[in-house]
């Protein structure tokens, strides 16, 4: 591109290129951050996707895919779920090849890798993983990891893989970074203003903390503080997610400083319980409203004096120019649909529009639970559940409550799916989620599957001859020998054994089967 083409040293466009020499550091922070994220998601995927959605899991993969793809033939069949399985097949095999790939590839982007082709494979494998996970990758982090995650390949060359390229990112690749944090925050918070009266009268957070999915180690502290503080929050969480995200293309000092407040709200997120990945992927977009001096000012002076060393360009190249420029075309057509979506009175919370996940609207939290309800399931080697003397031991998940007395972890930004998924159990019925009666089933069974899903095994030798599930509520306790006290609520699940024809029969109308049992 020649100097005539771009008009003179001040001129507009001229300024507007070199405008990528000052978001090189931004680029750095913006894929490590992203690598992080990837490798907590893949890592999650690799150690729990089995006994979820393999052949023995809960809900098995397999037969819808084999089902779609022989009534639409492989190619039509992809057109409706893009996923590298319609080819493949969802075997156990293929599902931990595509997560332990996923966990290497995003390791490499921790480490320094800037690839083009890195990014597109990490996007083709999580969003193949995402399109059989059914009721498990149900979540608004899951279309907005793809469509961030897709976004990182347009600032990326495609033959090196040093971490800082020779020529500067494209600065429409980060716009287009901006443009999605605009609409995670705005989302969320109109989610907010429209949905739980509480958010309106600022007492959300004098709940939020006790009855999010999954309390941290300081959820109780954040519990605890004076009404005043928790309405304080509230204010402030408007003015991330309402006022802040409108100068992430303003000013500089106004953009910086909406960076800083975005940055901070999801620091404070993070801290105070476990959102899986949500905050430490909302971060990836929100980084990119920072440039180069204001990073320079953070980072170690050896990063920063290495990315001045290596980036021997002042422009960014003619390919990363076309290449961001025809994806903003896209980005701005796809768009419409959740910009509707934004200004409609009947907003959805998270919404994809079409298979690939490319542009997505987006929102949390548009309601607060006053009371925690935990499900927790127990199980007897009685013969008779309605025995007095029975012994029911309880089946305890890693960071679920459960014991009153076992400690709060902070596991963010991994993802523990299974203890997502059982904080839905008290808003519907047990026979609403074929998933938990298959778990029940299978543990029945002493699958070895469904067993490596709990932190520790009640019944180590053989599986119970009952199982059953009650209902619970959580409150923090103030008693400093315990985290939790608790009432009991309501029977969930009556005792339920394998040899149950009202099971068998449930299970088999969801096409669901139970495994064999783990030969010890």
């Amino acid at each position: 591109m020649s100097s005539d083409e771009l008009g003179t040293e001040r001129g507009p466009l001229r300024r507007a290129l070199a405008a990528g020499r000052d978001l090189v550091l931004v680029r750095f922070v913006v894929l490590r951050t992203l690598g992080l994220v990837y490798f907590a998601a893949f890592l999650s995927n690799a150690l729990q996707i089995v006994p979820l959605v393999g052949a023995h899991g809960l809900l098995p993969a397999a037969p819808a895919v084999d089902h779609l793809v022989q009534t639409s033939g492989r190619l039509g069949a992809f057109r409706q779920l893009p996923s590298l399985f319609v080819f493949t097949g969802v075997s156990d095999t293929a599902l931990l090849v595509a997560s332990w790939l996923g966990v290497l590839l995003s390791l490499a982007v921790m480490l320094g890798a800037t690839n083009a082709v890195v990014m597109v494979v990490l996007w083709g494998l999580y969003m193949s993983l995402e399109h059989v996970g059914q009721t498990f990758f149900a979540f608004g982090w899951e279309i907005q990891i793809l469509e961030t995650g897709l976004l990182a390949a347009f600032l990326c060359p495609v033959k090196t893989w040093r971490p800082f390229p020779k020529a500067p990112p494209s600065p429409i690749a980060i716009g287009l970074f901006r443009w999605l944090v605009v609409r995670v925050m705005l989302g969320s918070g109109l989610i907010k203003l429209r949905g739980d009266a509480c958010w309106r009268d600022l007492t959300c957070l004098d709940h939020h903390f006790e009855t999010q999915p999954i309390p941290g180690p300081l959820s109780p502290m954040f519990h605890h503080l004076p009404h005043v503080v928790h309405a304080a929050g509230v204010l402030f969480n408007f003015v991330a997610e309402l006022v802040a995200p409108f100068f992430a293309f303003g000013p500089r000092r106004a953009r910086l400083a909406a960076a800083v407040v975005m940055i901070g709200f999801q620091i404070v997120l993070i801290s105070s319980g476990n959102l899986a990945f949500l905050n430490w992927l909302t971060l990836v977009p929100a980084l990119a409203c920072l440039d180069d001096r204001a990073l320079a000012r953070i980072l170690p002076r050896r990063i920063v004096q290495w990315a001045k060393r290596e980036t021997i360009e002042d422009e960014p190249t003619r390919a990363s120019l076309w290449a961001s420029g025809g994806y903003a075309l896209v980005v701005v057509v796809l768009s419409i649909a959740p910009i509707s979506n934004l200004v409609s009175a009947r907003q959805e919370m998270n919404a994809s529009y079409e298979p690939l996940h490319l542009v997505n609207t987006y929102g949390a939290f548009g309601g607060v639970n006053e009371v925690r309800y935990e499900v927790i399931l127990e199980g007897t080697l009685s013969e008779d559940p309605d025995d007095p003397g029975a012994e029911w031991r309880p089946y305890e998940l890693s960071s679920k409550p459960g014991a009153l007395d076992k400690p709060l972890t902070w596991i963010t930004p991994y993802h523990r799916r299974l203890d997502w998924q059982m904080w839905f159990l008290p808003f519907g019925t047990a026979e609403d989620n074929p998933w938990f009666i298959h778990l029940v089933a299978e543990l029945l069974a002493g699958t070895k599957e469904a067993r490596a899903l709990f932190v520790r095994d009640p019944f180590p030798e053989r599986p119970p001859r009952f199982i059953r599930a009650d209902l619970y509520v959580y409150r923090f306790s103030s008693d400093p020998n315990r985290v939790w006290d608790r009432d009991f609520a309501a029977p969930y699940l009556q005792p339920t054994r394998l040899e149950d024809a009202a099971l068998t029969t449930y299970l088999t109308r969801r096409g669901l089967s139970v495994g064999a049992p783990t030969a010890e």
